[in-house]
């Protein structure tokens, strides 16, 4: 490979991986806009320490399914450990990995522990638990009954 294929692999690698950022952004943006509220980028970063303390509460409380309580530990272990699907030094995408899984996570720990469970081991505002709910698409109405979920 000459140096001007490498270069335009280059450009183009970057090239792409800047398309996927502004296309993240977007989908936020939308995703935000549809709920009727404007993007408060700091209420966003302040969530990100009360939904890893969120995922604790939930792994070590008694009263959620142990099988969930299992994936909200794997959910820990991967968020804490330095090798991820997409390397977290990779400018906007490189944490994309970290809150799809996080999301898919929450989804799930609502669907078997019920949103009474979420709500009961939130420890920031109720504000930041409607927009963690908004922003992850969790449904409020699904309720825990002694392994089977309901919704009314």
């Amino acid at each position: 490979m000459t140096v001007a294929e490498w270069m335009w692999t280059v450009v183009g690698v970057l090239i792409g991986l800047a398309v996927i950022w502004i296309a993240l952004v977007a989908v936020l943006l939308v995703q935000q806009r549809r709920a009727g509220r404007d993007v408060d980028w700091r209420a966003v970063l302040r969530l990100v320490p009360d939904v890893i303390r969120l995922i604790r509460r939930l792994a070590t409380d008694p009263s959620v399914p142990r099988g969930t309580r299992w994936w909200l530990y794997g959910l820990l272990a991967y968020l804490i450990l330095p090798i991820d699907l997409i390397p977290d030094f990779l400018p906007g995408i490189g944490y994309a990995d970290d809150a799809i899984i996080t999301v898919l996570a929450l989804r799930f720990a609502a669907k078997h522990a019920g949103f009474e469970a979420l709500e009961r081991n939130w420890p920031g505002t109720p504000d930041g638990l409607s927009s963690l709910v908004t922003l992850a698409r969790i449904p409020r109405s699904v309720r825990h009954t002694g392994g089977r979920e309901e919704t009314p």
